[in-house]
């Protein structure tokens, strides 16, 4: 049920009582809905926090008078749950329509060149309590706004794309749940962003019951140029033989498998073997959290494509540093720069790398 028929349905209790004692309550409610005609979330919400704050001048008053020390009387449990999912959508709504996010990129280099080749896409959100990108979306899925977030995201990111060096291709994050969204062709309609260049990251497992439908919403537009790309930690037995039929253009492996992988012979071993699968279905291998120059040692020696982390280069939001990421990666330089001779040490996260 959406955040607005539950609304509805308050606002219609509230307005059906007919006890006297109510008159002024249902007059301040009716006075709220004229006042937003068409959204009775937002109304509800007003007339609740209106009501909250007169009993809390009331409490207020009643203390001073007697020296008391009161608690504001508390909302119904089921009306403070729905004044919880109104203002979660009042909050998703100002950030949608003031388009209150910005998109920091970080670089993908290949290994074996050593040059940039592509660029994740990475939502930073303007908020006043500094809330990550994870915890906006998880509230936008919540009140039934997350595809909405997730395609103004995808617009961001692909008008922030045009300060990218041409030749790099752009990773843009996705849940596959909104791959079936009739947005997302339209989307490549209107954005600058040639689709070639565009790689959809996966967030989460293809759910079994949409794999079919996902396919078939999804390879129209591979056959026009775009690419795919699925995480690791999304393959159980059973998502690993979908992969085989998905066929994805990228396989990114984080730091569960590539952490201490200079240090761990069985991290090794495991890095070994999805070399080997990525080769054998003719998928992209991209390490995902490089942290030490020991760890890109081995992953370039494993023969893995391509590699992101904050060794390589941190998130930015700024153009002048996507402009440099044109130039060849000095491994030799970066660990004369980073450790004293027989060590290897991780770059501390805050770091930047010039």
């Amino acid at each position: 049920m959406s955040v607005r028929v539950q609304a509805w349905g308050i606002i219609a209790a509230v307005l059906a009582d007919t006890d006297p004692a109510g008159t002024a309550v249902r007059q301040r409610l009716s006075n709220s809905l004229d006042e937003n005609p068409g959204v009775p979330e937002r109304a509800l919400l007003e007339y609740l926090l209106e009501t909250r704050r007169s009993d809390a001048n009331m409490v207020e008053t009643l203390e001073s008078a007697r020296g008391m020390r009161l608690t504001p009387p508390a909302l119904p449990p089921q009306f403070a749950e729905q004044l919880d999912a109104i203002r979660s959508t009042s909050r998703i709504s100002t950030l949608l329509q003031h388009q209150m996010l910005m998109t920091a990129f970080q670089p993908i280099y290949g290994l074996e060149g050593k040059t940039v080749v592509g660029a994740e896409a990475l939502s930073r959100f303007v908020s006043d309590d500094g809330a990550a990108a994870e915890l906006w979306f998880a509230e936008a899925a919540a009140v039934g706004l997350g595809a909405n977030l997730e395609f103004s995201a995808l617009g961001s990111a692909a008008a922030a794309a045009k300060d990218l060096p041409e030749n790099l291709y752009v990773s843009l994050n996705i849940s596959p749940t909104s791959c079936l969204d009739a947005r997302l062709p339209e989307l490549f309609d209107h954005i600058e962003l040639p689709i070639h260049r565009v790689v959809l990251e996966l967030t989460e497992d293809i759910p079994e019951e949409e794999y079919l439908q996902f396919l078939s919403a999804i390879n129209p537009l591979r056959e026009k140029g775009l690419r795919i790309a699925v995480d690791d930690t999304h393959t159980g037995a059973g998502a690993l033989s979908r992969m085989i039929h998905l066929r994805p253009d990228f396989l990114k492996v984080g730091r569960n498998v590539i952490g201490d992988i200079d240090k761990d012979g069985l991290q090794r071993a495991l890095a070994a073997c999805l070399v080997d699968f990525a080769e054998s279905i003719g998928v992209t291998l991209v390490a995902e959290g490089i942290e030490t120059v020991g760890e890109l040692k081995v992953l370039t020696e494993l023969g893995i494509s391509a590699g992101q982390g904050y060794l390589l280069g941190r998130p930015s939001v700024r153009p002048k540093d996507w402009s440099t990421w044109n130039t060849r990666l000095d491994l030799d330089g970066l660990e004369r720069q980073l450790a004293a001779p027989g060590e290897t040490r991780a770059i501390p996260r805050g770091t930047e790398i010039s």
